[in-house]
């Protein structure tokens, strides 16, 4: 058996396309799970505290996020009076080489 360290992200080691993407997705969708579970909010509960529709609320719980934007995952961790910070690193690839412009 061969152990194979991962990139930390999942999306990327399944080979996915947009794997950074998919990955904040994901985090902010198990961010939004993680509020609705601490305060025992049934989707319908926190439709009414929000205007979200349950529906939303259900394809959230069910990670089904193909739907949804970043923006519109602030948007409900807003509206369920949270705060969301947001940081950004960029770095060169690994192997990758840097494109240079073209000229117009």
């Amino acid at each position: 058996m061969e152990l194979v360290h991962g990139s930390g992200n999942v999306f990327r080691d399944l080979g996915l396309p947009n794997p950074n993407l998919e990955q904040l997705r994901a985090i902010l969708a198990a961010k939004i799970i993680g509020v609705l579970d601490d305060r025992h909010l049934t989707i319908r509960k926190a439709q009414e505290l929000t205007g979200i529709a349950a529906a939303d609320f259900s394809r959230i719980r069910q990670v089904k996020l193909e739907r949804f934007t970043v923006d519109r995952l602030m948007n409900i961790l807003d509206r369920l009076g949270q705060d969301v910070e947001v940081s950004v690193e960029v770095h060169a690839r690994r192997g990758a080489s840097p494109s240079t412009p073209k000229a117009a």
